[in-house]
């Protein structure tokens, strides 16, 4: 009799799975249908928001607009969003008056390609559209401390403008709580300095920086506090299912905004599961969130939550674009000769490097259990620098983690990633 079999959100293309069904749980999103258009859903958020005025209302004439969107390593439908609020301003501002901001973070800016790719043709061929460089000093604006005491710079054309609106998506962010909202202010839009502080050993290493948390999270609560004193004229944010399509949609003032749209969020993404496991399986949720190995560490914290303590974690990610090599990911996590001496290392440091929160959090998680990585485009000679391990037969490395687990081992299966969070209740 054949095995049944697992489909992975691998690449662009997936990836089958056999699997043993007496040993194995599969932790699937629970499937939401489309209900109504998405264009539908997003013209009553930006005209019946959560709370405050509608969008048409907040804006006059003879006003710049700046707005920020995702970069390309989120599935954000920009595409959908953007469209529906340029049609909201139509007759209001002229297009010569709006600026798209990328938010970068510190991540590369997208490329002409991938820029039509995210928005399509003619929104880049009609708007201005700026890639956020967090490096560039040039392009930033020093509006002071906030917060815990965050220096704060961000995209001067962010300051500059008359009418400021976030788009993103919402979903568990593994150590933020949940993306979109603030998140497109910053980090999406400030500068490293502003980053690395955001992202220090401190806040990273505490208990509340994780899946589904932002109050009382010292990552979020920073980020919504930039947000908050800075100003955001209007925010749209939303949800979306399994198949990336838009099943909610959130318009209004920001923070109220936000928080209506974790709650729905939660209940779309987070999945109780019994007890911990012994062997457990994950993907980043396929092409683009896939696309290195530094975003694949979401996908290694959404199975550590529900991994064994000295369990074995199998991550399938594409990689397509390496590690990256652009940043500081690879080389931090070159540094030291474990994951143990790396922690060590990063919360002795006084000064924060660029991208070693990733490195923190992917540390912790291989000083806790072993994680082996299935990926076309990074050799086992590449992973063995991130002190990882490489395998091409998934069934083959699960059967085998199983059998060293012993008797009464079992395994779960995590298809999506991070699109669904799994949890022990306390």
């Amino acid at each position: 009799m054949t095995a049944p079999t697992v489909r992975l959100a691998y690449g662009e293309t997936g990836l089958d799975l056999a699997i043993d069904p007496a040993v194995t749980t599969v932790v699937t999103p629970v499937h939401h249908p489309v209900t109504e258009p998405a264009d539908v859903l997003l013209r009553r958020a930006l005209r019946e928001p959560v709370a405050g005025r509608p969008l048409r209302e907040r804006v006059r004439p003879g006003q710049t607009v700046a707005i920020s969107a995702c970069d390309g390593t989120r599935p954000q439908p920009r595409e959908l969003m953007i469209p529906a609020i340029l049609a909201e301003l139509d007759g209001i501002v002229r297009l010569e008056d709006v600026v798209i901001l990328v938010a970068t973070g510190t991540h590369r800016g997208n490329t002409d390609t991938e820029l039509r790719a995210m928005f399509g043709d003619e929104v880049v061929d009609t708007v201005r559209i700026v890639n956020h460089d967090a490096r560039d000093r040039a392009s930033l604006t020093w509006l002071g401390r906030h917060g815990d005491a965050v220096p704060v710079w961000l995209h001067s054309e962010w300051v500059a403008a008359d009418v400021r609106i976030t788009t993103g998506f919402v979903e568990p962010h593994f150590f933020a709580g949940f993306s979109g909202g603030p998140k497109l202010v910053a980090p999406g839009l400030a500068a490293l300095e502003t980053v690395l502080v955001l992202h220090d050993a401190r806040r990273i290493g505490h208990a509340n920086a994780t899946w589904g948390i932002t109050e009382g999270n010292p990552v979020h609560d920073d980020v919504r506090a930039i947000a908050a004193a800075t100003g955001v004229t209007f925010a749209l944010d939303v949800i979306l299912n399994r198949d990336k399509a838009v099943i909610g949609a959130f318009g209004g003032d920001l923070l109220a905004m936000h928080a209506a749209a974790t709650r729905a969020a939660r209940d779309v993404a987070m999945r109780p599961v019994p007890a911990p496991f012994d062997v457990v399986v994950t993907t980043n949720s396929g092409y683009p969130l896939d696309q290195n190995l530094y975003q694949a560490v979401k996908g290694m914290s959404a199975a550590h939550r529900i991994t064994k303590p000295g369990g074995t974690i199998v991550c399938a990610a594409e990689c397509r674009d390496g590690f990256p090599d652009h940043g500081s990911y690879r080389e931090v996590l070159a540094s030291a000769s474990s994951p143990a001496a790396l922690l060590a290392e990063i919360s002795a440091r006084e000064v924060t490097v660029p991208d070693q929160w990733q490195v923190q959090i992917q540390a912790k998680i291989q000083d806790d259990c072993r994680v082996v990585v299935h990926t076309g485009f990074l050799s086992e000679a590449d992973l063995a620098t991130a002190h990882l391990t490489r395998t091409t037969d998934i069934a083959a490395t699960v059967a085998e983690a199983l059998d060293r687990a012993g008797p009464g081992a079992r395994a779960c299966v995590l298809p999506e990633g991070p699109l669904t969070i799994p949890y022990v209740p306390a």
